[in-house]
């Protein structure tokens, strides 16, 4: 992403320059156009006028990590000695593909956010006593004991809960956003 700056002219008063009218430095709220994209524009400002440059930086987009990535990645952050430090890096680096590496790098940087793991409804035949826990009548979660026929109704599960249940051969729908 390259990096897009807006630039403003902020006097010692709290006022900015209007770079509409280019006369005189306004209360923000009066201002026509309080910024520029141009930073010679603004620093000619400061030279004629005073004031100093205000830069506003959109800030990145944040990188999705997995679970486990992004418990790497805290660490690294929240290491206070250098040998913690390289002992983290190497730990969330290590064995990666290299386009692996730089949205880790990325995440380091800029920010990361955890992804959502993917959940299915599954259509389950006949599953009496299984470890279902019922959300409404049509509708259960991998959990606590409930004892209930799931003939002709969905249940919702991730891709491991299917594989550790059993269910890869059940019918099966990714649940969207909308969903959920």
């Amino acid at each position: 992403m390259s990096e897009e700056k807006l630039y403003a002219v902020k006097n010692d008063v709290g006022k900015y320059w209007d770079f509409a009218d280019r006369d005189d430095f306004w209360v923000l709220s009066f201002a026509s156009c309080p910024t520029t994209d141009n930073e010679k524009d603004a620093k000619d400002v400061v030279h004629d006028y005073g004031g100093h440059i205000v830069t506003f930086v959109e800030e990145p987009e944040k990188v999705v990590v997995s679970p486990e990535e992004a418990e790497l990645v805290k660490n690294c952050l929240l290491a206070n000695l250098q040998d913690a430090f390289l002992n983290n890096i190497n730990l969330l680096f290590r064995g990666r593909r290299p386009e692996d590496i730089t949205r880790l790098k990325s995440a380091l940087t800029n920010g990361y956010t955890v992804a959502k793991e993917k959940k299915y409804n599954v259509k389950v035949p006949h599953a009496v006593n299984s470890y279902f826990k019922k959300i409404d009548a049509n509708h259960c979660v991998a959990g606590d004991t409930f004892i209930f026929d799931l003939d002709e109704h969905l249940a919702q599960f991730t891709e491991s809960e299917i594989e550790q249940y059993g269910l890869q051969d059940c019918e099966k729908e990714e649940v969207t956003d909308d969903d959920d």
